[in-house]
């Protein structure tokens, strides 16, 4: 069944409206009539199954049938911070992080990024990643759209370790791991009076990699240096990888 995000304003304790491209999308690409059914959430509180009363490409209205729980939300609260990768890369991060669980997104600068980061482009590039987040988080059937910040400096991302309860900085050295695994980073942090459900940073670097200067840095402001295997990824692979390993070890997938 097709899920789609509305505003809290959108949605009132007996009905929703679409409007704008959701409505263009169930109407013409859905091609939904009176009766069919959808999921709707505001993305903050609530969630339903409504059913469609009026079809048209700028307006869909439906009335509410039945509520449900918010629970397509992962019991940890993963930031996937993301030194700016050329291409397209980004929107992958964001699709497949969005898919996997990510609560949120950082993109930052860092010594070795490779891209030009232009600030001129940064509304239409954050209006971009906005709707990549919200179409994936549709197909996932979340419950909420995660959060995708503006561009930071590295200085600023450091600054804000101090707000999570584990940061996690990804570091390959030389064609080896350098650090603990995620496993072990996440074993250390149980093993002390914890949060059950902290707020967790994973840090991940640039094509170039991290200099030592950052690492460095990064461990001084309260990282844990972990290392993601004895394989080099791709930037982009690593933060998948990295948010994978930390949604399975927090039992989303099992394993615990």
């Amino acid at each position: 069944m097709q899920r789609y995000f509305v505003t809290p304003e959108s949605m009132s304790d007996q009905d929703v409206l679409l409007t704008g491209d959701d409505a263009h999308h169930a109407a013409r690409v859905m091609r939904m009539e009176p009766g069919d059914e959808m999921f709707v959430s505001d993305g903050q509180t609530r969630t339903a199954r409504a059913s469609v009363r009026a079809v048209s490409p700028s307006r869909v209205e439906a009335d509410i049938v039945e509520w449900l729980p918010m629970s397509g939300e992962p019991n940890w609260s993963v930031t996937v911070a993301q030194s700016l990768p050329k291409g397209d890369k980004m929107e992958l991060v964001i699709q497949k992080g969005t898919e996997i669980g990510a609560a949120a997104f950082i993109p930052f600068e860092s010594e070795r990024m490779i891209v030009q980061y232009d600030a001129k482009k940064e509304a239409k590039r954050l209006e971009r990643w906005g709707k990549i987040a919200k179409e994936a988080a549709e197909q996932a059937h979340r419950s909420r759209i995660p959060r995708v910040e503006a561009v930071r400096s590295w200085r600023k991302l450091i600054e804000s370790v101090g707000e999570y309860e584990l940061v996690l900085f990804c570091y390959e050295k030389e064609g080896g791991s350098v650090g603990a695994g995620i496993r072990d980073a996440v074993q250390a942090y149980r093993s002390g009076e914890r949060a059950a459900s902290p707020r967790v940073l994973l840090i991940v670097g640039p094509e170039g990699g991290f200099t030592e200067r950052e690492a460095e840095e990064a461990e001084a402001a309260g990282a844990v240096i972990v290392g993601l295997g004895k394989r080099i990824l791709r930037t982009e692979t690593a933060a998948m990888v990295g948010l994978a390993c930390l949604m399975y070890e927090s039992g989303e997938m099992g394993g615990v």
